[in-house]
């Protein structure tokens, strides 16, 4: 399901050069460093299905030894072998793991659970920043209208303390009207300049997230079509929430450690071969010689069977412990099960009664257009003090912020309440194919592979880069 796409390019066609939410979600898909650091670290947790995968593999070592014997024993009556001076040995052992009963085998099923709860988390990372980057979006878009609204506002103050300075000048107001007049500017720059530090802020959260400055933002794309009750919005909560998966995930790993604990007191049994290889250095006395000649070379195959007896109780203990971890698991599934249930009920609370504060804020706005029309009218007339047209002056503004900033909060509601049901990952936004991350490449890549060197495995390079070249942002509003 797209939920940005089409209706983003319908509004950035409506709007010249404007910048979309879509292309917003983009930048910061590409190159947010905490999403793009939690995908480095579901890369690295990855490794460990192959680490796991090692110990049921067979091993090969090698090592050479030289020393010089400093001291050596009394020789023997036989004059005819005698003690080497000095030797060099090399060997080469292999073991081959034939029988772990199941240690092996649940170390990588645990492995890969957790490699799958990792996979869950980073689709939370990604819908919490998408949800964070629609935020900073609509702060933007809500500030800069608040702005406009002040500056406005700032005008009609002005205009009118000049109307009252000239009436008051023909007698036709008294010292008090300029008074209030000059009270009201002064509330009218300081609202304009809390307007104006709230805009900067919000632009350089913008920044932060996506990466680049703001342009002119184009207003947001339609949301889908929402369920039309909270039971059905958790229903499809419970069956994609990313946290609730990975708490799930996370639980069948630990089922498997319990598994790989129990194991670690039962025998394993493998298959051993060697070959060793020693040379003298021609240092044996003369006419003399070891049970060998002066070089050879020795070796052997056979069975290992290693038997643990007594640890100390460390192995009961971390059975023990892998039992109690288990246990932690099943409560964190109910834990994330309860979260994803409060989320997205209060969401859907929040997205329902924000899409209503629009209607009533609308009306609001509308009646104080229609009540400021006749103050004015019965102000100039004498009829009412000047001080009533102030006030309505004063909510009016108010009801028009309140506006923006229901607008602002209902659409944030309601991608917040996408996020909750797993709906606002990068997969339902509509990107472009070849800009879609997908973890399981590296995951597939990683999981069977059996080499002997990685040298030619880079050094991972930046993606993400600060921010400090932006410049610092101001409050200045392009006219369209």
């Amino acid at each position: 399901m797209a939920l940005l796409g089409g209706a983003a390019m319908l509004l950035a066609s409506g709007a010249a050069q404007a910048e979309t939410l879509h292309e917003a979600l983009e930048a910061a898909y590409r190159s947010n460093p905490t999403l793009t650091a939690q995908r480095a670290q579901v890369r690295a947790g990855d490794e460990n299905v192959p680490i796991a995968r090692a110990a049921g593999r067979p091993t090969l070592e090698a090592s050479a030894v030289y020393q010089e014997n400093v001291l050596k024993g009394d020789q023997t009556g036989n004059l005819f072998t005698s003690d080497p001076d000095r030797q060099l040995v090399g060997q080469l052992n292999m073991n081959v793991p034939l029988i772990s009963f199941g240690a092996v085998r649940n170390s990588v099923r645990s492995a890969e659970a957790r490699s799958d709860a990792s996979r869950h988390g980073l689709r939370s990372t990604e819908s919490d920043l998408f949800t964070r980057v629609v935020a900073a979006y609509m702060d933007v878009i809500r500030d800069e209208a608040t702005v406009r609204l002040n500056q406005r506002n700032r005008s009609v103050i002005d205009y009118t303390l000049a109307q009252t300075r000239d009436r008051f000048d023909v007698g036709d107001a008294g010292p008090t009207d300029v008074a209030q007049a000059e009270a009201r500017v002064a509330l009218a720059i300081s609202q304009l300049e809390t307007a104006e530090a709230r805009l900067i802020a919000s632009r350089e959260n913008y920044i932060r997230l996506v990466g680049n400055p703001p342009g002119d933002l184009a207003p947001p794309p339609p949301l889908p079509q929402f369920p039309a009750t909270s039971e059905e919005a958790v229903r499809i909560a419970l069956d994609n929430n990313a946290a609730l998966l990975a708490a799930q995930a996370e639980n069948r790993a630990a089922r498997h450690d319990i598994d790989v604990a129990d194991a670690e007191n039962l025998p394993r049994v493998s298959a051993i071969g060697g070959l060793n290889r020693y040379d003298y250095l021609g240092s044996l006395a003369p006419n003399t010689g070891p049970r060998n000649r002066d070089q050879g070379t020795t070796g052997y195959v056979g069975v290992q069977l290693k038997m643990p007896l007594y640890q100390g109780g460390r192995v009961a203990a971390q059975a023990r412990q892998a039992r109690q971890k288990y246990g932690v698991t099943v409560e964190q599934i109910a834990a994330a099960e309860r979260d994803a249930v409060a989320e997205t009920r209060s969401a859907f609370a929040n997205w329902r009664s924000t899409s209503r504060v629009i209607d009533a804020a609308r009306s609001g706005v509308r009646a104080n257009e229609r009540a400021l029309v006749g103050i004015r009218a019965e102000v100039k007339n004498g009829l009412r003090p000047l001080l009533d047209q102030l006030n309505a002056d004063q909510e009016l503004l108010n009801a028009e912020v309140t506006l923006v900033t229901a607008e602002r909060d209902a659409y944030v509601a309601g991608f917040a309440l996408l996020a909750a049901m797993g709906r606002a990952e990068a997969r339902h936004l509509d990107f472009e194919t070849s800009l879609l991350y997908d973890p399981m490449v590296h995951y597939d890549d990683v999981r069977d592979r059996v080499s002997l060197f990685e040298a030619d495995s880079p050094i991972p390079q930046p993606i993400a880069i600060g921010t400090a070249a932006t410049p610092a942002q101001d409050a200045v509003i392009k006219t369209p």
